[in-house]
């Protein structure tokens, strides 16, 4: 089974790029769900203990969460150091369900993929990539972003052109969706042979 690392900065178009893998029937394991599921149940208690009046109703108040990490290097690598073992404690057994069941290719969608050293999880890296203008655009037109909440995000992340290097595949999304799709089937089958 090949493991193929999706990651991308905000903005690029990873989420879209992994629904294109589930379209075409890969199993995708996706960070930032598991986050969620999280948030909605495991991660509660000790999120309260950490940040104290960020959760509602048994859950985490994603917004209330943001106001006390965003921008705030220290509190978000607390947050990081409960959150990111919890993540890959879920992909992992994502990854032994797939094994048994025989998939020969499947995908972690992990934002922050090199920041966190899930390279050594994964056989081949895709990065998701877009030009910076393009980027800005996307970022910027989301409801509640921010000049100061946009470069906070950027400043947490490794420079696109670093990720391109780094990358065994590129998924460019600035050419249409499309094209994007292309690269994705183009992928697919010269890492299975389909």
């Amino acid at each position: 089974m090949i493991v193929l690392g999706l990651t991308g900065s905000i903005g690029m178009g990873k989420s879209t790029t992994a629904r294109m893998f589930a379209d075409e029937g890969i199993p995708v394991h996706d960070s930032d769900a598991a986050v969620h599921r999280l948030y909605d149940g495991q991660a509660v208690p000790v999120v309260e203990a950490l940040f104290p009046g960020t959760t509602m109703d048994g859950k985490v108040d994603r917004e209330r969460l943001a106001r006390q990490v965003v921008g705030k290097p220290e509190a978000l690598k607390k947050l990081e150091e409960v959150i990111h073992p919890l993540v890959r404690r879920d992909a992992d057994r994502f990854l032994e369900e797939q094994k048994r069941k025989g998939e020969p290719l499947v995908v972690l969608d992990i934002p922050l993929l090199f920041e966190t050293g899930g390279t050594e999880r994964v056989d081949k890296i895709v990065v998701v990539t877009a030009p910076e203008d393009v980027q800005r655009q996307r970022v910027l037109s989301r409801g509640g972003m921010t000049e100061e909440k946009f470069a906070a995000i950027l400043a947490s992340q490794m420079p696109d052109a670093e990720k391109r290097k780094r990358a065994d595949f590129l998924v460019d999304t600035s050419r249409g969706m499309e094209a994007a799709r292309r690269q994705v089937n183009d992928m697919i089958r010269q890492l299975t042979s389909r």
